[in-house]
């Protein structure tokens, strides 16, 4: 029974790191649209979009979460 309740232990450690990674990986995705709204009212166009396609990439392929279009994006200057 303890076999079991260090397993159970374990687990649930493993899920408590997990979601804290992936809590650190959403407030970083969140400071780097700040930096992509900024760059865009800045007129870096170019660098806003270079950092708004590393986004997209983050969030489809690593996070797997749906695409999240961003101000900047959806503006005809884009």
């Amino acid at each position: 029974m303890a076999q079991g309740d260090d397993e159970q232990r374990d687990q649930d450690n493993r899920e408590r790191e997990v979601e804290r990674y992936r809590q650190a990986a959403e407030d970083a995705l969140q400071q780097l649209d700040w930096c992509i709204g900024y760059l865009h009212g800045i007129r870096k166009l170019d660098v806003s979009r270079a950092l708004a396609k590393n986004r997209s990439y983050i969030r489809r392929q690593l996070l797997k979460r749906e695409e999240q279009p961003l101000p900047a994006q959806q503006t005809e200057e884009t």
